[in-house]
């Protein structure tokens, strides 16, 4: 009993002294009662939070009293009425590159379109030339894609290659797709066809931000075969790649035309099979086109 009446003693003259001082003393006060407070119930106290915890304790209907989304006094009939954003279904077309090419006079587009949930997404990847009113090639991809992290989807399915002059080609895709650190979007596929071909797709994007809506984007892409395709000629080995460079104007997120300039280049039996057909193994043109979603 003298211990505890010389601890509020000595807890009065604290708080006095802090107070002419003009230092807050609610905070302090508190401590100093709690660290006098040595009875029982104390004691009690400081066991039960050094203790282990319960082996529900993970469980969110264990402190509910039975009460669940589906069951109560409170749970509405009929289907369920409560959903999370990541439980909502929801899609989108991206519109990356729709652009007039000077040189070839022709007009190329790349786009995606994607419906799902946060972790698991249908993905259409489209690209294509047009010249002259018809489709010269063609590459189409359906994928299914998964969440692979909070930065990257992987993605499975096939891809579908058309040519106007040549032979189709179906392939079997495995890929990875999101942003990379620095804030680098990439695109990386690997591709086995029927007959045992083998290929590799990659593509890597930046933005340079120069105001809010003035925005410099570098782009580049390789593809690499592990065979030769004399039908669409295409040369084993790192087949071809693409350099772009462009300046986009963003009246908003969705709509945003641009300028820019792409140096095309081939290589090997690629650039061999180009140069029978009359044309020039690297090519450098000019753009004008549209970045748009929604």
């Amino acid at each position: 009993m003298k211990k505890v009446m010389k601890i509020k003693s000595l807890n009065l003259l604290t708080a006095v002294v802090l107070t002419a001082s003009g230092l807050p003393i609610n905070h302090a006060v508190a401590q100093m009662d709690m660290a006098g407070d040595v009875g029982p119930q104390h004691h009690k106290m400081s066991q039960m939070q050094g203790g282990s915890a319960p082996a529900n304790a993970r469980d969110p209907h264990a402190y509910s009293d039975g009460f669940t989304l589906t069951e109560g006094p409170y749970a509405q009939s009929g289907p369920r009425q409560l959903k999370l954003a990541d439980e909502h279904a929801f899609w989108a077309v991206m519109g990356n590159r729709f652009e007039y090419l000077e040189d070839s006079e022709s007009t190329t587009y790349d786009l995606q379109a994607w419906y799902g949930v946060t972790f698991d997404r249908f993905v259409v990847k489209a690209e294509g030339d047009i010249k002259d009113g018809a489709l010269e090639e063609s590459s189409t991809d359906l994928l299914w894609g998964h969440a692979l992290n909070a930065n990257f989807d992987t993605q499975f399915g096939i891809r579908f290659d058309q040519y106007k002059e040549g032979k189709g080609r179906q392939w079997l895709a495995l890929g990875v797709q999101g942003l990379a650190p620095y804030w680098f979007e990439l695109d990386v596929t690997a591709y086995l066809d029927d007959g045992g071909r083998t290929a590799l797709s990659a593509e890597a994007e930046y933005e340079l931000l120069m105001t809010q809506r003035l925005i410099l984007q570098p782009r580049a892409e390789l593809n690499i075969y592990g065979r030769d395709d004399s039908d669409n000629g295409i040369g084993s080995g790192l087949s071809d790649m693409s350099l772009g460079l462009r300046l986009r104007y963003e009246f908003n997120r969705q709509f945003a035309p641009y300028i820019g300039v792409e140096q095309s280049n081939t290589f090997g039996d690629t650039a061999d099979y180009r140069q029978a057909d009359g044309e020039s193994r690297s090519e450098t043109q000019a753009s004008i086109g549209l970045r748009f979603w929604f």
